[in-house]
């Protein structure tokens, strides 16, 4: 029963954050954003107290299950390694920690943390990963057959289905993603949860406190005949059947143990002077040294135990949830804007800053794939590579908008209202001259002064004895948000005649 619920909750579990990232509708995030609040990393780096708190009792209680309930990413890996399993039988087996690679990488981690070098962090963080791979990989193959879908609903005369489009955010992202998945596979495919406790810093974290949690996996000698069925089908290789010892610091309670066992001789239970574990027999030698005897006592009924187990988790983990070439007129293909070169990256209102965005982002791009405008993209820059920056080629960053804020479970992207939203200035316009239509063609345009929502953009004469020749935009930065209308809809290409330039520090206009 215990594997039963596991393996139920982790399906759900999976399936929905999986739905979390793929949605193209933006109708989800209200329902099931509480899945990306309750991951680890994301909740110490938003000082998430109330979930911080509840994995760590969870951890304490049951042990690691976090890794194999909450986690996406060992989830993922125990869906690759089952189905290795359906054609290799009993081919795992105990192997010692590999404290040599465990602890330096758990090490760097940190340093990495506390410096604020959070690209190395993001590489490192399991939901994360799991995040990226879903975005740039999953993602476009979703929205692929979205398309067919809505070609053929049109067909019939029914938008049930949109169209969105399919576009590579970013070459560096893609290729880490692949990378990722390739690697995942291959060491679950091959050795089941060895990322999970050889690299990933969370496991680790969470091993330490694992090794003292409630309930754990305990082998009953009497019973055990040696037939080695446990640590052949432990994938997190924690199971020593001959010397009936499990390491705590890495098994995952996944119940795989428990289900191919015969004889009934392991029990997920608490410390049960009934059942002779490796404990008790230390303690009984050294009672028998010091001439007291343990007095035996009946044994617990088994599955009735397992029964309240599963109810628990099950108790617990419901807790935790409550919370195309575009054409002109059919004429001319309109040819792609090119991103300009930006002193300043721009980072979407409610980071606050460049420095909050980068100390709280775990690059997870959450809340590139809910921007419905396509503004928000992973950033190629080496220090906050793959965390979110804004950019103008194929939308901009309406105001009455907040997706990004509303997604983000980090604290990278503070939760901002509509109203602040439109006083907050993220960036500021530029105007470059030698791009600009009025001076290039000698025609007018007023595009940018048009739609701008803030009222920031005059047009005034080129020449100033000329009242009656082309006008040209005058920018007043003060009133300027950085939405990147004025960028995006200006008429020129491939570079706009005006472009946005970020903001270190945001400002409230």
């Amino acid at each position: 029963m215990l594997k039963k619920i596991r393996t139920t909750l982790a399906i759900i579990v999976l399936a929905l954050i999986t739905l979390l990232f793929l949605d193209v509708s933006g109708a989800l995030h209200a329902w099931l954003g509480w899945l990306a609040k309750i991951q680890f990393l994301p909740a110490v780096l938003a000082l998430n107290v109330a979930v911080i708190v509840a994995l760590v009792a969870l951890t304490l209680i049951f042990g690691r299950i976090y890794c194999s309930i909450i986690c996406p990413l060992g989830i993922f890996q125990d869906v690759i390694s089952w189905i290795h399993s359906k054609r290799k039988k009993n081919r795992f087996s105990f192997s010692p920690e590999k404290k040599w690679i465990r602890y330096p990488v758990l090490a760097l981690f940190i340093i990495a943390f506390v410096a604020g070098v959070n690209s190395f962090v993001a590489l490192l963080a399991p939901y994360s990963s799991y995040g990226r791979i879903v975005n740039n990989l999953f993602r476009p193959v979703y929205e692929w057959g979205n398309n067919i879908l809505a070609r053929i609903a049109e067909h019939y005369e029914s938008y049930a289905f949109s169209e969105t489009d399919i576009w590579l955010k970013s070459l560096p992202t893609f290729v880490i993603a692949a990378v990722t998945l390739v690697l995942l596979i291959i060491l679950a495919w091959k050795g089941g949860r060895t990322y999970c406790n050889t690299i990933c810093p969370v496991g680790t974290i969470l091993s330490f406190l694992s090794r003292f949690s409630w309930l754990k996996i305990r082998m009953d000698e009497d019973k055990c005949i040696k037939c080695g069925l446990c640590s052949k089908n432990c994938k997190a290789s924690a199971i020593d059947f001959k010397n009936f010892h499990v390491d705590y610091s890495r098994c995952v309670v996944c119940g795989d143990c428990l289900e191919k066992c015969k004889k009934d001789a392991i029990h997920y239970c608490f410390k049960d002077k009934g059942q002779r574990t490796k404990d008790n027999l230390v303690n009984e030698k050294q009672e028998s040294v010091s001439g007291k005897a343990t007095s035996p006592q009946t044994e617990v009924d088994s599955s009735r135990r397992s029964f309240l187990v599963s109810a628990a988790m099950a108790t617990t983990a419901a807790a935790l949830a409550q919370g195309k070439g575009d054409v002109d007129g059919g004429l001319a293909v309109i040819e792609d804007k090119i991103a300009p070169e930006r002193n300043t990256p721009i980072t979407p209102p409610g980071s606050l800053s460049a420095k909050n965005m980068a100390k709280h982002c775990t690059a997870c791009q959450l809340c590139v794939s809910a921007c419905p405008n396509g503004v928000l993209r992973p950033s190629t820059d080496l220090l906050t590579l793959m965390q979110p920056t804004s950019s103008y080629e194929r939308g901009y960053c309406r105001p009455e908008c907040t997706k990004c804020s509303e997604v983000c479970p980090a604290g990278a992207i503070r939760p901002i209202s509509v109203e602040d939203k439109s006083s907050t200035q993220i960036g500021h316009a530029v105007w470059i001259k030698q791009n600009c239509i009025p001076v290039t063609d000698g025609v007018d345009c007023g595009n940018c002064e048009r739609h701008c929502p803030t009222g920031a953009i005059e047009m005034v004469p080129l020449d100033e004895n000329d009242p009656a020749g082309v006008y040209i935009p005058a920018v007043n930065e003060s009133y300027c948000i950085g939405c990147g209308a004025c960028e995006n809809l200006c008429p020129a290409r491939p570079f706009s005649a005006i472009y946005v330039e970020g903001h270190e520090v945001h400002k409230t206009i």
